[in-house]
């Protein structure tokens, strides 16, 4: 499993540990992933993701994963959002049809 957020794209990143006596040592920095099951209004049932704690706070800050993925361009999300995004726009297309 990837360690990347799938809404924002965060990932692993490198650096170094430096002691004291400024001796450097290579380190990974970890995003901060969860494991969350979100509501999808339009699809009716439960969606299981693995985001970032930013990620929560930035689809709860758009309205839900709905109006989140509704309202970003495709160039900015992952490729399993937009596989959802499409599942997403084929319900609502059929709702109003």
């Amino acid at each position: 499993m990837a360690k990347r957020c799938l809404v924002t794209g965060k990932g692993v990143q490198t650096g170094n540990t430096v002691s004291h006596a400024k001796n450097r040592k290579r380190r990974r920095f970890m995003p901060n992933l969860q494991n969350v099951s979100l509501m999808s209004e339009t699809l009716g049932n439960v969606i299981r993701l693995r985001i970032s704690t930013r990620g929560l706070r930035t689809l709860e800050h758009n309205g839900g994963l709905d109006a989140y993925l509704l309202s970003t361009p495709n160039s900015r999300l992952t490729k399993e959002a937009k596989e959802i995004k499409q599942r997403i726009q084929n319900a609502s297309a059929q709702e109003t049809a």
